[in-house]
């Protein structure tokens, strides 16, 4: 009995000892192993340090400056495990995405950002929460972070140097030098301990823009390796396009810095698939980075793209005119989606820029007065149901007026809020947010 037991003892010894060396070499879980050729590297392995003490900051408060949906472009991407683990991930204010290296590398790794505007910043944040991680040690620690206002690449300034803490999201930290700049350098130093793969969930930075120039036109042709060519035409904060692929449109409008849209593509015989996205150009214009999700799966997809020429260019059935794709909407579905139309915050007042929009539809309406329409408002979910069903109300009247001083019948439209009932994309981020804020015109 008692070599038996020894013998017992001695399995679960070595089934511990296996279990303790593979521990080591964690990787995002679902991830496909890299083919033989990619390069590899790793650091040395350290005992496992105290975790660090983040420095005193206050809560954050106002948009993320270095946010996809502020504007901001990863104009330099470090190794990245496969677009799906894309640096891109760490901007979208979305901490279930991540940045990933490459299997094998740990050594430092550096991205830049390229902002909207010259920024300054006062206090920068990450997410540091493991995500499918089998084993810890993998996600970032000691991190720099720099800003220029020269160039992308050279009069970086130092404005806070972080050790972060394993697996804790919310860590936020005061830069030690305020420096007003246009690009952001994030150097990731290492991780805590793995030789297999840093990640990092989010980066967020708050303080204040020192410019606000205006949003350069998007129209052109892009070159897009998903969709093949992809043609935009910018109307006011209209936007409307198509793509060469599975007969493939995009109908949406620019908000702030971001051109938010709503695409569909036909899959076979009478089946279609649709989608809200969210593009940003990068600072020369010349190329954009997206997230397309499709409604029915919720996969996403990592869409970048080359501008091509400043011309639009066309597509078979497609119209190039923000007034002609809405009479088509109309004409043929019966409803139509404009995400032209910009409200100010919590509030019904219809901004400035969203008139040439709302002088589409006004046009559209004149040439079809036996037309009987309804308004629909649509919210986020950043209130309370009752607020976003009130706001959304309210809205959908704002637009009904200004249709009817510029000369619509008032007894052809009707009508109506939805509050954030019937969302197009998540609410948890600031993307999925403004794709959710739309108004819609339904023909009777």
């Amino acid at each position: 009995m008692k070599e038996t037991t020894l013998t017992v003892r001695a399995i679960i010894l070595l089934f511990v000892s296996f279990v303790i060396a593979i521990s080591s070499n964690c990787r995002p879980s679902g991830k496909a192993e890299k083919p033989s050729n990619v390069a590899s590297g790793t650091v040395p392995v350290t005992s496992p340090s105290p975790a660090p003490t983040m420095e005193s900051a206050p809560p954050a408060s106002g948009p993320s400056l270095v946010s996809i949906a502020s504007g901001a472009f990863v104009i330099k991407r470090p190794s990245e495990w496969s677009d799906n683990w894309s640096a891109f991930n760490l901007i979208d204010e979305n901490s279930g995405r991540f940045w990933a290296t490459e299997k094998g590398i740990t050594t430092p790794q550096t991205l830049v950002i390229a902002l909207a505007e010259q920024t300054l910043l006062k206090m920068v944040e990450f997410d540091n929460l493991a995500h499918d991680i089998q084993f810890p040690g993998c996600t970032a620690k000691d991190i720099l972070v720099e800003v220029s206002d020269v160039s992308e690449s050279d009069g970086f300034q130092k404005i806070a140097e972080v050790s972060l803490a394993d697996a804790a999201n919310n860590q936020r930290f005061t830069v030690s030098a305020e420096v007003p700049g246009r690009w952001v350098r994030l150097t990731v130093r290492n991780n805590h301990g793995s030789d297999a793969v840093t990640e990092l969930a989010q980066f967020r930075a708050y303080g204040h823009q020192l410019t606000q120039t205006p949003t350069p036109d998007v129209s052109g042709t892009y070159d897009v390796y998903f969709t093949g060519l992809l043609h935009l035409k910018q109307e006011g904060s209209s936007v409307t396009g198509c793509y060469e692929s599975r007969q493939g449109r995009v109908d949406g409008g620019i908000e702030g810095k971001a051109f938010k849209f709503t695409w569909f593509e036909k899959l076979g015989y009478d089946v279609r698939a649709i989608g809200p996205a969210v593009l940003v150009m990068s600072p020369d214009r010349g190329q954009f980075f997206s997230l397309w999700t499709e409604i029915v799966s919720s996969r996403q997809r990592l869409i970048l793209g080359k501008k091509v020429s400043n011309d639009p260019g066309s597509c078979p059935g497609w119209t190039a005119s923000v007034e002609g794709q809405i009479a088509n909407d109309l004409q043929q579905g019966g409803r139509t989606r404009i995400y032209g139309i910009n409200f100010d915050s919590d509030s019904d007042r219809i901004k400035d820029e969203s008139k040439p929009t709302l002088d589409k539809v006004v046009a559209v309406l004149k040439a079809k007065p036996d037309w009987k329409i309804t308004i629909e408002g649509h919210t986020d979910s950043s209130s309370t149901p009752e607020h976003n069903q009130e706001l959304s109300e309210r809205r959908a009247a704002a637009v009904k007026t200004y249709l009817v001083s510029a000369g619509i019948n008032a007894e052809g439209l009707k009508t109506a809020g939805f509050g954030s009932s019937q969302p197009l994309a998540t609410n948890d981020d600031p993307l999925g947010r403004a794709q959710n804020r739309r108004v819609e015109l339904l023909k009777q």
